[in-house]
């Protein structure tokens, strides 16, 4: 059986929390670098301390310049 696959993150601005769940965990609106990759846009949860997160969704700076164009549209 193949080891998982290891990747590494390092948040390089924190923008926000959105929301937070009586169990302390938040969905944040962040910049990470992912694997040493120019930062991207990212939202997603994350437990205390960051030690742990969800699934979430990155998006490139043309995506979310589109999203906040949506977004200000609405």
């Amino acid at each position: 059986m193949p080891a998982p696959t290891e990747f590494k993150y390092e948040i390089k601005k924190q923008f926000g929390v959105i929301s937070e769940t009586q169990k302390g965990w938040t969905k944040e609106l962040n910049l990470i670098s992912w694997n040493d990759a120019p930062p991207k846009y990212d939202i997603r949860d994350w437990g205390p301390n960051h030690e742990k997160m969800g699934k979430g969704i990155t998006l490139s700076e043309s995506d979310f310049e589109k999203l906040k164009e949506l977004i200000k549209n609405m």
